[in-house]
């Protein structure tokens, strides 16, 4: 299985809107993190769908390490 690209050293802090789906990228080689630009053709990853369940600021992980994925858990601090 493929490795994530780590595509930061802390969370990315994005303005859900209620109601909406988000693709997280989950292979850390998109141009557009945290969400997915397709850039995982040809690899084992797929994205993670998000539904904002409310509108505010969510903190996306950036390292790929997460637990409670797509959300940043404070892995990056860990490893």
């Amino acid at each position: 299985m493929d490795a994530p690209v780590r595509a930061g050293e802390v969370p990315i802090a994005c303005d859900v809107e209620q109601g909406k789906s988000y693709w997280w990228c989950s292979c850390g080689r998109s141009a557009r993190q945290p969400f997915c630009d397709g850039s995982h053709k040809g690899t084992s990853f797929t994205p993670l769908r998000y539904d904002a369940a409310e509108t505010r600021t969510v903190y996306f992980c950036a390292c790929k390490l997460s637990v409670n994925r797509p959300v940043c858990d404070g892995s990056h601090k860990r490893s």
